[in-house]
């Protein structure tokens, strides 16, 4: 039964990633924690793998939905691999940040963070343009800062980089592509660092790499990496608003639930 939920989990995720390139972890966490509380795993680590098995999906959405976006001629690379040299440090750090963090307490910030993205994307908040593109400098530097949140939120950084990069005066199709392919090494990163953090964990349950749950990752990989491509095509064909709107409140739920 808990692997048909990370079949599904996975499906809606892949589409969450090629649709608007947040990496599908903003649901994929959210959904662990209540998966992993009901097979009755420990209340201190739960919440750790939930954000670490997130990160190790995310490393299979990613590469459908970076090819898709790739073949369609949208991902800025030379964005990516400035970016990139900050990602690998800030998920590093932000792994560390996320283990020195009580189980219980780190539900909570995740919950602020759902509903922070709730009211970004149910009233389409952003940045207007600058009129310049960053530099390298500032690439690399913000990328430590989005490498660092993702992996303490088991997400792509979709979230984040997307709306920085619109700010930058990049179109919305290509940010959300470049986006997508930040969210590889953010995910490899992330997941490295939080098998390696939570190796020697006590309570961990069987078949999990340090903070990474093998079942579900592998049920979530299997069917995220064919949406992934979906949800990237339909990215370039259709208005997104309605969506967002309905994705921002299943976030408001989510976040409302962690808190209370």
């Amino acid at each position: 039964m808990e692997f048909l939920l990370y079949l599904l989990l996975g499906g809606f995720a892949g589409v969450l990633a090629g649709l608007f390139g947040v990496g599908g972890g903003l649901i994929i966490v959210p959904v662990l924690v209540f998966s992993f509380s009901a097979q009755g795993f420990s209340q201190d680590i739960l919440t750790h793998l939930a954000v670490g098995t997130s990160l190790a999906t995310i490393v299979f959405t990613s590469v459908n939905s970076i090819l898709t976006h790739h073949r369609l001629g949208a991902v800025r690379w030379p964005m990516v691999l400035w970016m990139t040299f900050g990602i690998l440090l800030g998920a590093a750090l932000g792994s560390l940040t996320a283990a020195a963090i009580q189980g219980p307490m780190l539900q909570k910030i995740i919950g602020v963070f759902a509903l922070a993205m709730a009211v970004q994307m149910g009233f389409d908040l952003r940045p207007k343009a600058t009129g310049r593109v960053p530099g390298r400098p500032e690439l690399s530097l913000v990328g430590v800062v989005i490498g660092w949140a993702s992996a303490i939120f088991g997400i792509g950084g979709g979230s984040l980089s997307v709306p920085y990069l619109t700010w930058r005066s990049v179109p919305m199709q290509q940010a959300v592509a470049t986006s997508a392919a930040c969210g590889l090494p953010i995910a490899i990163a992330g997941a490295l660092s939080f098998m390696a953090v939570g190796w020697h964990e006590a309570h961990l349950p069987q078949w999990s790499l340090g903070f990474v749950y093998l079942p579900a990752l592998l049920g979530i990989a299997a069917t995220s990496m064919f949406f992934a491509r979906l949800g990237a095509r339909l990215a370039h064909r259709l208005s997104a608003k309605v969506l967002k709107r309905l994705f921002a409140l299943l976030l408001l739920s989510v976040g409302i639930n962690f808190l209370v």
